[in-house]
């Protein structure tokens, strides 16, 4: 049934999006009209929706009567003018300027001068397709993600001409659907795009410089970070041609800005068609839709004569001599008496953090010290690191049955740059006031499935942490993409939490 409380709700549009956002509100109570020009696409969304609801019933998700309800709330429409009463309209067509702009002009002698125009544009700024319109301050972005019912996140752009009752009024009608509704400024990549160019273009970065592999990347963002899923298994699931338009886009957009720098390895893979799961490979392997993976090497069993030398100023010193101690390994108080020197650096790389000691590198191997040596353990090699010290290390941490994953020579390890590298790009939002610090960090959680948002993230590491990974692989690469932001430094410098949003004293 219809909640006649609700606004009536247009969907321009009735393709994969469209059929979602359909959906969504016809089950929240709002009557749902939907057009879309292509001859039979309407009706095809009809049917389409219907059998969600009734499939949802049949599987005891709803009850009948809500199927019903639902069902009844669906006005497919023949004619554009047929949407003339409604309250908002959202148009979900293809992402083409010049298209959306002429539907939106279409739009504006159909509807109410009241009406809310909105658009589900991904990539197009919303000031873009309302420069067309007599009424600008009407018109707004309303980016879903796919599948819409089941991604619980809506983002709600405000262009420069978007008044704020068109936002609030939509942001009102968002939140009857259960979704969380997230405010971002009409800013490249709005908020969740924009927070997501982290994970992507710092794993292709480390693979760029053969830090690791696609596959070990990947398997340390799981295993280590939490993630759900590194960010070469991601550019598969949601296909590498798509992604690295966007990466391309929001560099551009961004004016190149060097933090948003995307890789010089996609183009030839997008031209040798490996976009991912939909074309069978892509940085992997697929058969059947599975995934294809190799297993990590077993480690070498202990000499027995390793002597180990773990840096006293290690941030997991006592772990790492107890670990040491416990695999058969004899503990030794200076580096002259060791075969194994094991070092914890935080932001450069292990030959830098050698260089820094004073060293021999070709006995030293470095540890990450985040998150923890509890779940999963990264040793990085210095450019010289001799085979004996790299296997005795590698059997002294994995000892106890913990997994490892060894890497070469990179500032910042992997988690550690990806990381901090996240949480730079979020508090950069902040700094620049493109979404509010509650919206970043539930966008992210919610739109990316990250375990944290980016500020949070930044918290539970340590702002200092932070600044220390960013400044220190800016130091080995002097590349500015890693300058930390002002949101960041001030807030370290004061002693806050990233968290922190007080600009002003009485």
């Amino acid at each position: 049934m219809t909640d006649e409380s609700k606004p009536t709700i247009a969907v321009i549009g009735a393709g994969t999006m469209g059929r979602g956002i359909v959906q969504l509100f016809a089950q929240s109570g709002h009557r749902v009209k939907f057009f879309d020009a292509t001859a039979g696409a309407t009706e095809a969304a009809n049917t389409f929706v219907t059998d969600m609801f009734q499939r949802k019933a049949n599987k005891g998700r709803i009850s009948p009567q809500e199927a019903d309800a639902a069902i009844g709330n669906l006005v497919p429409c023949t004619e554009l003018s047929d949407i003339a009463d409604c309250d908002i309209v959202v148009e979900a067509i293809i992402e083409d300027l010049d298209i959306k702009q002429r539907l939106f002009a279409d739009l504006e002698a159909v509807v109410a001068p009241s009406a809310i125009l909105a658009s589900n544009t991904s990539s197009l700024l919303v000031a873009d397709i309302a420069a067309q319109c007599e009424h600008p301050e009407r018109v707004v972005g309303l980016h879903f993600f796919n599948p819409v019912p089941v991604m619980k996140v809506v983002e709600i752009i405000s262009a420069v001409r978007t008044v704020q009752c068109t936002v609030d009024r939509l942001k009102e009608c968002v939140e009857t659907t259960g979704h969380r509704a997230v405010i971002a400024q009409d800013q490249p990549g709005f908020l969740v795009n924009h927070a997501g160019r982290g994970l992507y273009t710092e794993g292709l970065r480390i693979l760029e410089e053969q830090a690791a592999s696609h596959s070990q990347v990947d398997r340390l963002m799981r295993e280590a970070a939490d993630f759900r899923m590194g960010p070469f298994e991601l550019l598969d699931l949601t296909g590498l041609d798509v992604s690295g338009k966007v990466m391309q886009s929001i560099y551009e957009q961004f004016q190149q800005e060097p933090r948003f720098r995307p890789s010089s390895l996609i183009p030839p893979r997008i031209s040798a068609g490996l976009y991912g799961r939909k074309t069978g490979a892509g940085w992997y392997q697929y058969e059947e839709g599975k995934k294809i993976d190799s297993e990590p090497p077993v480690p070498a069993p202990l000499r027995p004569d390793c002597k180990v030398w773990v840096d006293p100023a290690a941030d997991r010193h006592a772990e790492l001599t107890a670990l040491a101690a416990e695999a058969g390994a004899q503990v030794v108080d200076q580096p002259d008496h060791a075969s194994l020197l094991l070092i914890q650096p935080w932001g450069i790389d292990a030959s830098q953090a050698c260089a820094d000691l004073g060293l021999d590198g070709h006995r030293c191997v470095a540890v990450d010290p985040l998150p923890t040596l509890d779940t999963h353990r990264t040793l990085m090699l210095t450019a010289i690191t001799c085979t004996a010290a790299r296997d005795d290390a590698a059997a002294i941490l994995s000892a106890d049955g913990t997994s490892i994953t060894v890497i070469n020579d990179s500032p910042g390890f992997v988690v550690q740059r990806i990381l901090a590298t996240i949480v730079n790009i979020g508090t950069n939002i902040a700094q620049r006031g493109i979404a509010s610090v509650a919206d970043i960090d539930d966008a992210v959680t919610i739109g990316l499935g990250y375990p944290a948002g980016p500020l949070t993230l930044g918290d539970s590491i340590g702002g200092k942490k932070v600044m220390q990974i960013l400044e220190g692989l800016q130091r080995v690469t002097g590349d500015p993409r890693y300058r930390p932001s002002q949101w960041l430094r001030r807030r370290v410098q004061l002693g806050q939490s990233l968290l922190t949003t007080e600009t002003a004293r009485d």
